[in-house]
């Protein structure tokens, strides 16, 4: 199985020689009769140890036999020509019949040793002169292959890819594993019995009849072809395969035949088979296509050392002859050279009119075209070629010579330029001209210009070079080579030739080469290939910088050294760039520079003894610097000591160093008021509201110090500047009663918005505060607010909106007076005990209920009124007007607290008598009526329809008749006319009735006035009083209400004058003395407008 040893059956004996010299080792004698095959044991079957093996009989004698490679089945061949396929108990699973039967014996068998296939397949050669092919199930694969010849033996190579065939025509041949036959190995003077290839090699051993035992060597060589990225090559000796290097395509052309020769050029591709000569075209023009099919074929046997395809022609080469035949095998055009031709490329052209480039072994190179019957000598050298190439611009010739030296020539002044030892091939860039490489000893030569040759390793020849790929080939592979172009690159930038660096960076190098080539060109000034480099690694920054400098270029500066300057500094060469830009007149830009890095010290070496002003900008910018890193106390002294006193502040103020900061404020001119204001708003912000106003009283801003008082509360200080400076009068009031009003005190809020003119806040506030008091029940606050409202619109009206303001003040009068009333029904109904007297109750339900015959108030209760009235009516003994109640309780929705109580009082007010105490009845004091209890005219006299003036306390009716001024009397007049008393001695004059032109009589009577309304009048006729009237007046007799304008006064003369009645002097309303004095002990105010006592009226 190692190929060490050849055992060879020779008659009865058996004989052992050594494969690598062909001596004799030993002979192994012990059979009695003829030996007839051979084999070593390679997996152990069958051992020594067994002591005896089983047998099977077969049906006709057995020629030959052979295992599968997992020894599971035995494939024997007979005479009768049948080949049965046993498992290994000798059962039989497979018999193939083969169609010649017993005329055809099987010679020969053999299992392919191959473990790629996915089955095992069986080789059969018969006397019947046919090889075939079966798998292990027994189908045949493919058809019968022809021989020609009675076959002896079949022998695999060791890994089943050929099969080596020899019998009765003397020779041993070399087959596809599919039979297809590709050439004679050895030719022998008798039939060869037997033939075997020694395990993993090349070498094949015969056995012949006249007891010859020969011993070949086969070599393969390469047969391929290269044309830039596209490489072909033969595969298994009949298949041609196309790799395209670039993209690693592939694809396999089957030709079923040897494939002799090569050759490949653009979209051609040209293939020598032994009796013609295939040429296929690819399907389109795309760079990348890879799909080819037949474009014509020539059917002729053709003997050549070398094969060349063009766009119309074939190349062929034998010795030193040179034939161009067209693709319909027609000769066009012949070459003879004077010595043998050792090279021959095709180097491009016009279709029909390509271009060769043939090297000779005399030394000749010769340049040849297609439709030219002349040779062109381009150089003649002494020595033999081995390998020839053009640069890309047709320029420089490459040419490896027999001593494997590489000589470069011009070709137009056929100069040698340089050469280099040690190379077996070489190749041009095809991208650019002036770079080359070459393969020899082990390493791969790249050359750039006339620079040294950069080196590495790399086996196998060099077969092309475009861009950084380089195309090697390697025994039978091959490979495209990424090779970054550093070396020859560095080569040029060394020398400062950056565009030719610049192409050679295109071709393939790493990022850190590229952004070494974009600053090397931007040291060096060259700033459109520094913009180019610094675009492939995508640097933004110095983008910007080149683009800078270029637009300054456009507007006219020149100056190189400034712009070096500026690439330094982002260099990071920040001291080169200092002394640059000093050299320039730029010192503003270093200091610049040296100041943005915070580079201090530098900078303030860099100034020495300069202009203060520069020094101070200087310290500003360390300041900056020194804020920016967290040292605000160090920032602050800085800005102070370069006079930035804003800055500074504001960074006192930030870290709320107080002493700091008014110390600095204390030293401050009162004219940079910007600094000041800044320092006000830190103490401000921080709570210190005396240093703030300190700052402000230097400065002398009044309104900010007035503000600032508004905004700290601080209401005393506000109003002591308000009185001196009243036009901040509004800043004050109106933020003050905002205040007031968001701490509810809404009354005093209500008093300072008015106070400070804003009339509509302040009804606002007095409405919301009313609509309050209304919804929480508060009835005696929502009367007082009230008639608060009704006083506000009365103010208004002086000035704008009269007849509206006036109608609500009316309404708001009318309204404080209910709810005032209504507070103490709601006590009554609501609490356990009340502190009125039966009668105030009782007087109080008939007034409200008199009210809210036309609508009912918000809050205001119908059913606790009349609740109210039927209580103290049966109580006090007005029967009637309980029952009337009673009844209109019973259509309302009573509250269930107050059914029972109702219900009760509802029947027991029926055994009642129905009548009202005569006592209760109220007397009209104008015309002397007695009116009833429950009048549907209202609180007025059902007779002389006289309004009722009644008691704000108690609700009884007061003897007070209102009486009205004639036309001409101005209020000062009547006054005047009623402080002039009458004597006495015209007081005692008897009465006197005068008719009025009204209608009614007026009598005078020791100082008393009745006014006696004629019967039947359904109209309410006022008293009204001429000049001797008021005259007769006494002054205590007579109470005024001295409304505000536009309001006329009210004048009411007291017909009872033993009766004290007192008048409010703020909200007008009467009351019996007594009750008054009372109530303001009680109170200590009125209890209707709630005056203080002490206030003066």
């Amino acid at each position: 199985p190692d190929g060490n040893q050849l055992i060879v059956a020779a008659g009865n004996r058996v004989l052992v020689y050594d494969t690598s010299d062909g001596t004799l080792i030993q002979p192994l004698k012990g059979h009695k009769d003829t030996v007839y095959c051979v084999a070593y044991a390679k997996d152990g079957l069958w051992s020594p140890e067994q002591k005896s093996v089983s047998k099977h009989k077969v049906s006709s004698k057995i020629t030959c036999c052979g295992w599968t490679n997992d020894g599971q089945y035995l494939a024997l061949g007979m005479v009768n020509g049948v080949v049965s396929i046993r498992n290994k108990n000798g059962e039989e699973k497979v018999k193939i019949e083969r169609p010649g039967g017993s005329s055809s014996p099987i010679w020969s068998i053999t299992w392919n040793p191959s473990k790629d296939e996915h089955n095992d397949i069986l080789a059969v050669a018969d006397w019947g002169q046919r090889l075939s092919f079966y798998q292990l199930s027994g189908k045949q694969i493919g058809k019968d292959r022809i021989l020609n010849y009675d076959p002896c033996c079949v022998s695999y190579f060791s890994k089943g890819e050929y099969i080596v065939m020899g019998g009765s025509d003397k020779q041993a041949s070399l087959y596809t594993k599919d039979g297809v036959r590709l050439g004679t190995i050895g030719e022998q003077n008798s039939w060869v019995w037997t033939c075997r290839v020694k395990p993993d090699s090349n070498y094949v051993v015969l056995g012949c009849q006249d007891g010859t035992i020969a011993f070949y060597q086969l070599i393969f060589s390469t047969v391929h072809g290269l044309y830039k990225d596209r490489y072909a090559y033969r595969d298994s000796m009949t298949d041609v395969i196309v790799q395209h290097l670039i993209t690693e395509q592939k694809v396999r052309i089957k030709c079923r035949e040897l494939v002799k020769k090569i050759a490949i050029y653009r979209n051609r591709l040209a293939i020598q088979l032994p009796e013609k000569i295939l040429i296929y075209e690819l399907y389109s023009d795309d760079s990348s296509d890879m799909h080819y099919r037949v474009k014509e074929k020539i059917n002729r046997r053709f003997e050549c050392n070398l094969l060349v395809v063009c766009s119309q022609h074939i190349i062929l080469c034998q010795e030193k002859r040179l034939q161009c035949l067209s693709f319909n095998s027609v000769k066009e055009k012949e070459w003879l050279m004077e010595s043998l031709i050792r090279y021959i490329k095709v180097i491009g052209g016009p279709p029909g009119r390509e271009g060769l480039l043939v090297g000779l072994k005399n030394g000749a190179i010769l340049k040849i075209f297609v439709d030219n019957p002349f040779a062109i000598t381009l150089l003649k050298q002494s020595t033999s070629v081995r390998c020839l190439d053009m640069s890309a611009s047709r320029s420089k010739l490459a040419v490896v010579d027999e001593h494997n030296t590489c000589l470069v020539y011009d070709i137009h002044t056929k100069e040698l330029l340089f050469q280099e030892p040690n190379a077996n091939s070489v190749a041009w860039n095809t991208q650019c001209e002036d770079m080359l490489c070459f393969s020899g000893s082990g390493h791969l030569n790249i050359k750039a210009s006339n620079f040294p040759v950069h080196q590495q390793k790399l086996q196998g020849f060099v077969v092309g070079y475009s861009g950084s790929k380089i195309f090697c080939l390697h025994v039978y592979s091959m490979s495209a080579v990424e090779v970054p172009q550093s070396a020859p690159m560095y080569q040029y930038l060394e020398r400062k030739l950056y565009k030719e660096a610049y192409q050679i960076a295109c071709l393939g190098v790493t990022d850190s080469d590229w952004r070494d080539l974009a600053t090397e060109a931007l040291e060096g000034l060259d700033f459109d290939t520094a913009k180019k480099a610094f675009i492939r690694v995508r640097d933004l920054r110095y983008l910007e910088l080149i683009n800078s400098i270029e637009e300054r270029k456009k507007r006219g500066e020149s100056n190189s050294e400034l712009f070096l300057a500026d690439v330094y500094a982002y260099q990071g060469k920040f001291h080169e760039a200092a002394k640059l830009y000093k050299k320039t007149g730029n010192e503003g830009r270093a200091l610049s520079m040296y100041t943005d890095l915070r580079m201090f010290e530098y900078a303030k070496d860099f100034l020495g003894s300069a202009d203060p002003k520069d020094t101070r900008m200087l310290i500003s910018k360390q300041a900056d610097w020194a804020r920016n890193i967290n040292e605000p106390r160090a920032a602050a002294e800085m800005y102070l000591s370069a006079g930035e006193h804003v800055k500074a502040v504001d960074i006192i103020g930030e870290h709320g160093w107080v002493d700091m900061l008014i110390d600095f404020a204390r030293k401050l001119d009162k004219a940079e008021r910007e600094p000041l204001a800044k320092c006000a708003g830190h103490f401000k912000r921080l709570k210190h509201h005396g240093y703030a106003a300190e700052v402000y009283s230097k400065m002398g801003d009044l309104r900010a110090l007035v503000l600032l008082h508004v905004e700290t509360c601080h209401w005393d200080e506000a109003f002591e500047l308000v009185e001196k400076h009243p036009q901040f009068k509004n800043d004050v009031y109106v933020p003050y009663a905002q205040w007031l009003a968001e701490n509810d005190r809404f009354e005093e809020a209500q008093k300072a918005f008015h106070k400070a003119g804003w009339q509509d806040e302040a009804v606002k506030v007095l409405e919301q505060l009313t609509h309050n008091a209304v919804v929480e029940s508060r009835f005696n606050d929502a009367a007082y607010y009230y008639w608060m409202l009704s006083m506000q619109c009365l103010d208004i009206a002086r000035g704008r909106r009269k007849d509206d303001m006036l109608k609500k003040f009316q309404r708001f009068q009318h309204l404080a007076e209910l709810y005032h009333v209504y507070h103490s029904i709601q006590r009554y109904t609501d609490e356990p005990f009340s502190s009125h007297l039966p009668e105030t109750l009782f007087n109080i339900s008939r007034f409200l209920l008199h009210n809210l015959t036309k609508e009912v108030p918000l809050g205001i209760s119908k059913v606790n009124t009349l609740y109210a009235l039927a209580k103290q009516s049966k109580a006090l003994g007005a029967f009637k007007l309980a029952r009337h109640a009673y009844e209109k309780l019973q259509g309302l929705r009573v509250p269930a607290r107050f059914q029972e109580s109702m219900e009760l009082g509802s029947l027991t007010v029926r055994s009642k008598p129905f009548h009202d105490n005569e006592d209760l009845v109220p007397m009209c004091y104008r015309c002397s009526t007695n009116n009833p209890l429950l009048n549907i005219q209202g609180n007025v006299c059902i007779n002389c329809r006289q309004p009722f003036i009644f008691s704000a306390s108690s609700y009884e009716v007061l003897p007070l008749v209102e009486f009205y001024l004639e036309e001409g009397i101005s209020d000062e007049e009547a006054v005047s006319l009623i402080d002039l008393e009458v004597p006495r001695a015209e007081q005692r004059s008897p009465a006197q009735w005068q008719e009025m032109s009204s209608g009614g009589i007026l009598l005078q009577n020791l100082g008393v006035i009745v006014i006696v309304l004629l019967q039947g009048g359904s109209e309410f006729v006022p008293v009204v009083v001429n000049r001797a009237v008021l005259r007769s007046m006494s002054r205590r007799d007579v109470l005024i209400k001295r409304w505000p304008r536009p309001l006329s006064w009210q004048y009411y003369r007291s017909l009872l004058p033993d009766v004290s009645i007192t008048m409010c002097p703020s909200c007008f309303q009467m009351f019996h003395s007594e009750d008054y004095e009372l109530l303001v002990l009680q109170h200590n105010c009125c209890p209707y407008c709630r005056r203080p006592i002490d206030e003066p009226s």
